[in-house]
């Protein structure tokens, strides 16, 4: 059985919203009935739209770029596993990234760097923008962050839709890391050619928590699995600690990108507060994806059960 992302009602055969990939029961099944953030982006200020649920509903919209390149992202598709799973499908590109950039610097540190690190040296290779949210400094670094993206990931993403998830994610790790190196550059005076880079997708986990924090600062969450804490608590904690660490040590302190952090908490403060009233948000962190896999109930995690973070 899986839950109704609306009501909390418990659902034999539920309803997936292929716009904003929630799960949903009978009543809260169409778009209007469950305040789609996919309602925003169609010029239909009725509100009536074709839902994926009623044949009765015809779409004339032609479809959008996937059907045009005759790409199947619906639920039997290739692509079906992406539709209301980027969470999982960013976090498998994380760990194989990492793999990548250890075999990598390996064989060529130099490329390695090129190719995975965003660095004030090299600020116009535009793919590190990118490339270098996935790549991460050790296992350390980047099982803390996939902790982060896994239990907190999930929420938002479903509460936004893997679309602006995905946004959400891409933008607030390049930024994020952008705004790192810019202002080491600032501060020397130039472009240093050694000096530290950023990777690792700290800056877009901070943003997914910030987002959360807002949506629901009194959810509950166990810090290093034991201990009970609202999430503001933690938010606010962790910003204070950054901040503290900024002013004493600097941008760099203890080898982290501090400011980094600071701006993901900031894009996610923002970005939560703008979409913060579109729907109910769980009041307890789950396990697994509540029911929902690929297109459809059923996929990884199936239904969870409480479970800490």
């Amino acid at each position: 059985m899986s839950r109704c992302d609306e009501c909390g009602k418990q659902e034999n055969m539920p309803y997936q919203c292929r716009h904003c990939g929630g799960t949903f029961c009978a009543e809260h099944r169409l778009p209007e009935n469950h305040g789609c953030p996919g309602l925003d982006s169609w010029d239909d200020p009725g509100g009536v739209f074709d839902s994926g649920f009623d044949d009765s509903v015809a779409d004339d919209s032609g479809g959008g770029l996937s059907d045009r390149l005759g790409i199947d992202t619906g639920p039997g598709g290739p692509l079906g596993y992406f539709r209301g799973n980027m969470t999982y499908a960013f976090l498998g590109l994380m760990w194989v990234t990492f793999f990548l950039q250890l075999v990598v610097e390996q064989i060529a540190p130099g490329l390695s760097r090129t190719i995975f690190v965003l660095s004030p040296a090299h600020p116009e290779y535009v793919w590190t923008w990118f490339t270098a949210i996935f790549a991460h400094g050790g296992f350390g670094h980047i099982a803390v962050n996939s902790i982060v993206i896994y239990f907190f990931g999930r929420l938002v993403e479903d509460y936004v839709g893997s679309r602006d998830f995905a946004i959400l994610f891409l933008g607030s790790g390049a930024l994020a890391g952008l705004g790192q190196v810019a202002f080491q550059i600032y501060q020397l005076g130039g472009i240093p050619e050694f000096a530290p880079g950023v990777v690792g997708a700290s800056g877009a986990g901070l943003a997914i928590m910030a987002v959360l924090t807002v949506l629901n600062p009194d959810l509950r969450v166990y810090l290093y699995f034991i201990l009970p804490v609202p999430l503001w608590l933690l938010t606010v904690g962790y910003t204070g600690y950054t901040v503290f660490q900024i002013l004493s040590t600097g941008i760099g302190a203890g080898g982290t990108a501090q400011l980094a952090h600071l701006l993901g908490l900031g894009i996610g403060l923002l970005y939560g507060q703008h979409v913060k009233g579109r729907r109910r948000v769980p009041d307890q962190l789950q396990f697994g994806a509540g029911g929902r896999g690929p297109g459809g109930p059923g996929g990884p995690g199936g239904p969870g059960g409480r479970g800490p973070f």
